[in-house]
């Protein structure tokens, strides 16, 4: 056995660049595409700032989660209160925050979501969530959009197909893919071209029909896609899917990681179509940064699951620490009117990204509500040109410029800008990432 080595003689620190990017190169696992070549010292609002005094405006509000900006005083003074009284406790044991975040989050609902469970992750709630549903069906097969993100868990994995599915052997049996309706690449047309989403589902659900054993247990999807290109069901559409849903003895799950808590201009965006889903998954905006998630479903539902033994036991189920985050974040977005606040700087984001689409013939969709908005890049028609290369000369320049935005690159689409700033962020703020957005696209067409 090899003798332990002397941690003493260990820096902690790396004091210059290089040595932090070599460290960096020697030590980490990568997990997805590269790192930014940044080092992030602190944050603050709607910015971040670099080791070497550089100041970055945040559009994507970290990982599309700080929905009240980066080191918000009211989040700053509830962490530091709350774990020097009550982090972490057992899992069986209840904290006042905890209950407290349940009911406010139930009486912010609509009947009858009124049950809570409350996890860390939007995998962990979408792996909750679908094995509630199983347990409650009796049945286990699941059904997703073709661009969906849930989670890298197994059920959730299971259910995203944007990403992440080759080389990793089979994943839960019983996953089906539906198309997106897309209405910038539709797929399904009426007579004068545009997405014939109705179409569309019925022979989705034929295909469904088709492939399942007799055992559909739920559909879940986001009400917006986010990863899969900042997609918007026309409305209607799932007040349809759901009775699909209905008539197959399926539950609907609405994972609203991205789009929950005001994001949208709604608290929740699912409002907008007029249902109420049997289990409702809130994560990212929920804790505002911090690592805070939840399920929320009906009392029928979640007896029915307590009766047949359900288990989802985990190391920080219930945590009073994030619970009293949570508690907050309800707080500032009730008191600062944050719902309305995002309907009103979302017409002004959406407004300046079509501003940008008329000045430049590359940017062909722009989509989206409130304060999440995709900015889709055209494919090149008369070549067939991905937008791959495009795409990334975009997001080097805005990073150059001191803006940081995010791409997802997917097949048979443009790359698609995901733009998801601080709901807390000024007017001033949004004008100075939409003028830089405007100046990166110019520069990088430019040296095409």
């Amino acid at each position: 056995m090899a003798a332990p080595k002397d941690l003493t003689a260990v820096r902690t620190d790396p004091p210059f660049a290089e040595d932090f990017w070599a460290c960096a190169d020697r030590h980490l696992v990568r997990y997805g595409g590269g790192f930014s070549p940044a080092i992030i010292d602190r944050a603050a609002g709607s910015f971040l700032y670099t080791a070497d005094g550089r100041k970055i405006l945040d559009f994507t509000s970290g990982q599309m989660s700080a929905i009240l900006g980066h080191a918000h005083p009211a989040i700053v003074e509830t962490v530091q209160r709350q774990v020097a009284t009550l982090d972490h406790l057992y899992s069986g044991m209840l904290s006042r925050p905890v209950v407290n975040l349940a009911r406010r989050l139930a009486d912010s609902l609509p009947e009858p979501l009124q049950k809570v469970l409350l996890l860390t992750t939007g995998a962990e709630s979408n792996e909750a969530a679908i094995r509630m549903a199983k347990l409650v069906t009796g049945k286990h097969e699941i059904v997703s959009f073709a661009r969906s993100w849930h989670g890298m868990t197994q059920a959730a994995a299971s259910a995203t197909y944007s990403a992440g599915r080759k080389g990793y052997g089979p994943g839960a049996p019983g996953n089906f893919a539906i198309p997106v309706p897309n209405a910038y690449r539709p797929d399904f047309t009426t007579a004068d071209g545009s997405l014939d989403w109705r179409r569309q589902l019925d022979f989705a659900f034929d295909l469904i029909d088709a492939q399942s054993t007799g055992s559909l247990a739920a559909c879940i999807v986001e009400p917006i896609l986010s990863s899969g290109g900042v997609i918007e069901p026309p409305a209607g559409y799932l007040a349809a899917l759901q009775a699909k849903c209905r008539e197959r003895g399926m539950l609907l799950i609405l994972d609203e990681a991205q789009t929950g808590l005001c994001r949208t201009g709604t608290w929740y965006a699912f409002e907008r179509d007029g249902v109420v889903p049997d289990i409702l998954t809130l994560s990212k905006t929920l804790g505002a940064g911090l690592p805070l998630a939840a399920v929320v479903t009906s009392p029928e539902i979640e007896h029915e699951a307590h009766e047949r033994g359900f288990l989802f036991f985990t190391t920080h189920v219930s945590d009073p620490l994030v619970a009293a985050v949570g508690n907050t974040v309800l707080d500032v977005l009730t008191a600062d009117r944050l719902d309305e606040r995002a309907r009103s700087l979302g017409g002004l984001l959406h407004d300046g990204l079509w501003a940008i689409a008329r000045r430049h013939s590359v940017v062909g969709d722009i989509r989206g509500r409130g304060l999440l908005a995709g900015l889709e890049l055209a494919v090149d028609s008369g070549t067939g040109r991905s937008s791959d290369e495009l795409g990334a000369r975009i997001t080097r320049r805005c990073l150059e410029l001191g803006l940081h935005m995010n791409i997802v690159q997917l097949p048979g689409m443009g790359g698609v800008f995901r733009i998801a700033p601080p709901l807390t962020a000024t007017e001033e703020e949004l004008s100075l990432g939409l003028a830089i957005l405007d100046e990166a696209i110019g520069d990088a067409c430019a040296a095409l």
